[in-house]
Formats: C-alpha cells, sequence, structure tokens
C-alpha cells in the first residue's frame, strides 16, 4: 500500500489551525503581518506547541514516556531539517521555514532544552534560575521570529528576547493555578519567601497581591524595552507584534480587576478586544479617527 505524502499546503494548514486554537492572541495578531510571512509564524508556533503536548498533554503518560516521545519528536525534526523535508503534518512547514530563513537549528535545541526541564523540574529558586529555563522557552522564540519580521538592526535582538520573557511571565502569572495542577510553580521561589505568600494555599492574601504587584511591574519593565525593538521593525510586521503586546500586556490589567485571583478566575482578553486590537492596527495611520487608540 502507498503512503500518501502531506503536501506543503497542508502542513501550513495545520500550523495555521494549532495557532488559531491555540493562541488566539498570537492568532489574530499574525493577521496583520504581511501575507508572505505569516503561514511561517504559524510554522514556529506549530513547532512550539507540538513539543509542548508531548510534554503537559499526553494523560497519565509516566515521565519516562513523555521524554522519549520529546526526544522521538527532536531526533525527527533535526534529522529531515538535514535532509531539507518532512512527511510529518507538522514539521514539514517547520522545515520549510527554517530553511528559507535560515534561522539558526540550535535555537530549536534550547527551546527542547526547556521542554526537557518541565520533566523534572518543578520548582526555581530565583529570577536567574527561572530566566535560565525562560531563555529556551521563550527568549528564542523572539530570535526564531526576527529573521522572518526583518527589523531594521540587530540591536533589536535583546528586545525580542525581552518580549519573549514579557509574554511567558504574564502566561505565569494567569495560569498559577493550572501550574499548581500539573505540580508546577514557575514563580521564583526566592520572592514567594520574600512576600511570604504560598500560591498553594490558592487564596488571595495581602501577602499574594503584594507579590503579584511585584511580578507584574516585573513584567511591565519587560514589556517597555520589548517597545524598543518593535519600533525597529518594518510597518506591517511591528503593527503585528505591538497589537500581541498590546493583548498580553492587558492579561495583567485583568488580573489586577481580579484582585490578583488567579486560581477561581482565569484573565482573559475578550476576542471583540482582539479584534478590535487588530482592526485598528491594520488600518493604516491616515486612516483613523482623532485620537484613535495605537495598538
Amino acid at each position: 500500500m502507498s503512503v500518501r505524502h502531506v503536501t506543503l499546503e497542508e502542513s501550513y494548514a495545520e500550523c495555521r489551525r494549532l495557532t488559531k486554537r491555540h493562541g488566539t492572541t498570537y492568532y489574530w495578531a499574525t493577521q496583520l503581518l504581511p501575507g508572505v510571512s505569516r503561514p511561517h509564524v504559524h510554522a514556529l508556533y506549530g513547532f512550539c506547541r507540538y513539543a509542548d503536548d508531548i510534554v503537559d498533554d499526553l494523560g497519565p503518560a509516566p515521565v519516562a514516556q513523555r521524554s522519549e516521545a520529546l526526544a522521538a519528536f527532536t531526533d525527527r525534526f533535526f534529522h529531515d531539517l538535514d535532509r531539507g523535508r518532512s512527511d510529518d503534518l507538522v514539521l514539514r512547514a517547520v522545515v520549510h521555514t527554517v530553511r528559507a530563513y535560515s534561522i539558526d537549528p540550535s535555537l530549536f535545541r534550547r527551546f527542547v532544552t526547556s521542554m526537557e526541564m518541565d520533566l523534572s523540574i518543578d520548582r526555581y529558586g530565583t529570577w536567574e534560575d527561572l530566566c535560565t529555563y525562560m531563555d529556551g522557552s521563550a527568549c528564542v522564540i523572539g530570535e526564531m521570529m526576527l529573521p522572518i519580521l526583518e527589523p531594521a538592526s540587530e540591536s533589536a535582538v535583546p528586545h525580542a528576547r525581552d518580549l519573549g520573557l514579557a509574554f511567558q511571565l504574564t502566561n505565569f502569572l494567569r495560569d498559577v493555578g493550572e501550574d499548581l495542577d500539573r505540580g508546577r510553580i514557575y514563580l521564583p521561589q526566592e520572592d514567594l519567601e520574600r512576600f511570604g505568600a504560598d500560591p498553594a494555599a490558592r487564596t488571595v492574601t495581602p501577602a499574594w497581591r503584594e507579590l503579584m504587584r511585584f511580578e507584574i511591574d516585573r513584567a511591565r519593565e519587560l514589556y517597555r524595552s520589548a517597545d524598543l525593538g518593535i519600533a525597529l521593525l518594518p510597518g506591517r510586521s511591528a503593527r503585528s507584534i505591538r497589537a500581541a503586546r498590546t493583548l498580553y500586556s492587558e492579561i495583567l490589567d485583568r488580573i489586577e480587576r481580579n484582585d490578583y485571583d488567579v486560581f477561581s478566575v482565569r484573565a482573559r482578553v475578550p476576542l471583540a478586544r482582539k479584534l478590535a486590537v487588530a482592526g485598528a492596527a491594520a488600518r493604516p495611520l491616515s486612516a483613523r479617527p482623532r485620537g484613535a487608540v495605537r495598538a
């Protein structure tokens, strides 16, 4: 029986589906990118989602099985990258994107290293320790994206890394309860001790509020650094990333409105707001009404 090979179009369509289903904020922001860039950004998301699902969504599978599955996925990716094509539904588009933009393969090694850390590490002592993890799980995403976004200067790199950190720290603050369900705490232990806060209690206390204010301030400082890099991107790319930055940072606003309750309430930016920000960012500046907010 002959095996039907996955087409490149099918692979990019699957990556787009994964992005729209699992990363709605990210997805709507990508709609602002030039059409030639959009599928490649979806491919990078597809790779990250695929690996993340192996780590977190294999049901009751033991750690050893998850580790083997992640290693097999990684080996297949680098094997297919070396030969220049893949028959995997997701990896075919990823391989095509990496080769089309000469994206450094070591970035993917760093990403997988952090995914491996999730299999064995469930606490981080200091902010520096957490940043070691986030180098592979967040910073490299910004670095992968830059060849596609085509910034005007290499000086955009540290700011792209900071945007990755800001996005992931925002996710960590929003998802404290969900991470507890997985047996993980991503907030630095030194910060928890400093404020006397205990996420395992799943209770909003004065100490918890102080901790969350501190971490939110840290995230906002990273967003301010990221803004310097966004200014170096060409028009449509800048509008897309700025829209994503706007929407992700609004998660922090909603955490504050919920009185820092990230245990019983999930901080969400409504779809209508996502569409409004994306729509405003898509309009040329000359077409925007006086006083319109720049997303």
